[in-house]
């Protein structure tokens, strides 16, 4: 059974940081391009940055050299550490992975809530 768990969401003020995680359970994790998305109330959900094991980043023009996208393969888990946080940043953060082999399986987290607040 394919599970994706987010953590490390919260309530931030402007200009401070959060590392959101997220560990995949029941994947062969080194074929999947991981992803992080976000969707904020009112709007469509967007690509925030994706990476694959090959070493492939991309990211969204509006978090470039602010966000940065990781991955541990040993430990099935992708990382998005966020440093100068704004307010407009705020929204639920979903990971995503889509397999890059094979029949082409997409699955999601549920999602962690990210407030940029002062």
């Amino acid at each position: 059974q394919v599970a994706l768990v987010e953590s490390g969401g919260g309530l931030v003020q402007p200009g401070g940081s959060l590392r959101l995680s997220c560990a995949a359970s029941g994947i062969l994790f080194e074929i999947y391009k991981m992803a992080w998305y976000r969707q904020a109330p009112g709007k469509q959900r967007d690509m925030v940055a994706t990476s694959t094991s090959g070493g492939s980043t991309n990211y969204a023009d509006s978090v470039k050299g602010r966000f940065t996208i990781s991955r541990d393969n040993a430990k099935n888990t992708v990382y998005l550490q966020m440093n100068s946080l704004k307010p407009e940043d705020t929204a639920v953060y979903y990971c995503n992975a889509l397999a890059l082999l094979g029949p082409q399986h997409d699955y999601w987290g549920q999602g962690t809530q990210v407030t940029v607040s002062s």
